[in-house]
């Protein structure tokens, strides 16, 4: 991925971190990797550990962020939440897969919209 595109999703995942907080949610973890790929946010409230995908876009010439999350991708993000909370002890802790959208506007304001419990 070529740095400004770096960037950019990162700069998606700082403000989608954000709005999870103003609605009273903790970030555990941020970027966890390992080799099959990586989770953008796990994020806490109350005993529900949130498993967040993030999609960066400028504009929506490329389609809705949302589309870029395919069944593959689920599947995979699925595997990567049962690593992590092998990884972590979080074996019988409630779980949720959610999408964030997020769209940024040529004067650089981000909209943010949440699937919650996506898949």
């Amino acid at each position: 991925m070529t740095d400004p595109r770096r960037a950019i999703g990162a700069s998606g995942e700082r403000a989608v971190a954000r709005w999870y907080g103003a609605r009273g949610y903790t970030v555990v973890d941020r970027n966890w990797r390992v080799r099959e790929g990586e989770i953008d946010l796990v994020l806490r409230r109350g005993r529900i550990l949130v498993f967040c995908e993030v999609k960066t876009r400028r504009g929506d010439a490329f389609g809705s962020p949302f589309d870029a999350v395919t069944a593959r991708k689920q599947q995979r993000l699925r595997s990567l939440a049962l690593r992590w909370l092998a990884a972590h002890g979080g074996g019988r802790t409630p779980i949720r897969f959610d999408v964030a959208a997020v769209t940024v506007a040529r004067d650089g304001r981000a909209e943010i919209e949440v699937r919650f419990a996506a898949f």
